[in-house]
């Protein structure tokens, strides 16, 4: 993985971002930029949360709410790549090299 895949000031998104606000790995100013996500190599438009270094991603489980309100999630494994939409079609990619 690069430098810049850790660093959430560089061209690539950071290692781990969610889209919950009560979250530590919350960044709104990331997430308004447009996070773009491939998980097995197929796009995906419904992730919760990634990271990348650990290689999943939690999506919404249904319209399943846990107890304190929020979607319950399902963890999913394999390879993440993430990119910043805003960047264009040839954005870097942050991936496991």
């Amino acid at each position: 993985m690069s430098e810049d895949a850790q660093s959430p000031t560089g061209d690539t998104p950071p290692d781990r971002l969610s889209v919950f606000p009560g979250s530590p790995f919350y960044d709104g100013t990331l997430l308004a930029r447009g996070i773009g996500i491939r998980f097995k190599g197929e796009r995906r438009t419904t992730v919760e949360e990634y990271c990348i270094s650990e290689g999943w991603i939690k999506v919404q489980a249904g319209k399943t709410l846990d107890r304190k309100g929020r979607p319950l999630t399902i963890t999913l494994k394999g390879p993440v790549e993430a990119w910043f939409e805003d960047l264009g079609d040839d954005a870097p990619v942050a991936k496991l090299d």
